[in-house]
């Protein structure tokens, strides 16, 4: 299962790494302590808690990812449910106050490794919704 770093679940919830850490310090995420004492963010947990927050009206900075591609629409996200059929799949994913549903084939989707809680970007070029994994 994936897990996050309190700057990897800030990027991802498109907040400060601060206020993760008031979060978590609040009982309002809930986090483990690694053997070196920082907290960690269990994959699954953030996907439920990004869905949860997505209605929230603030605005939400993108997160970048270090992916260089010629597709302008970017949407960095946490997956939040994967649909498998015999051939096809359906990846949903939160990103910031965006709900992003992509459907792509079961085969992809088990090659990437796509689950819930893992980190995604979904890309967007004209029809097709492109997901790729960092």
């Amino acid at each position: 299962m994936s897990s996050y770093s309190i700057g990897q679940a800030a990027g991802l919830l498109g907040v400060s790494a601060e206020t993760v850490r008031r979060w978590a310090d609040g009982g309002r995420l809930p986090a483990r302590r690694t053997a070196d004492g920082a907290r960690s963010f269990d994959g699954a947990t953030l996907a439920a808690f990004a869905k949860a927050r997505a209605c929230d009206p603030r605005p939400q900075p993108p997160a970048g990812n270090g992916t260089a591609t010629s597709v302008r629409n970017s949407f960095v996200g946490i997956v939040t449910a994967v649909r498998l059929d015999d051939v096809a799949a359906q990846v949903e994913i939160q990103s910031g106050p965006h709900r992003v549903v992509s459907l792509v084939t079961r085969e992809s989707v088990e090659e990437l490794g796509i689950a819930v809680g893992a980190r995604v970007t979904a890309r967007v070029k004209s029809t097709e919704v492109y997901v790729d994994v960092p």
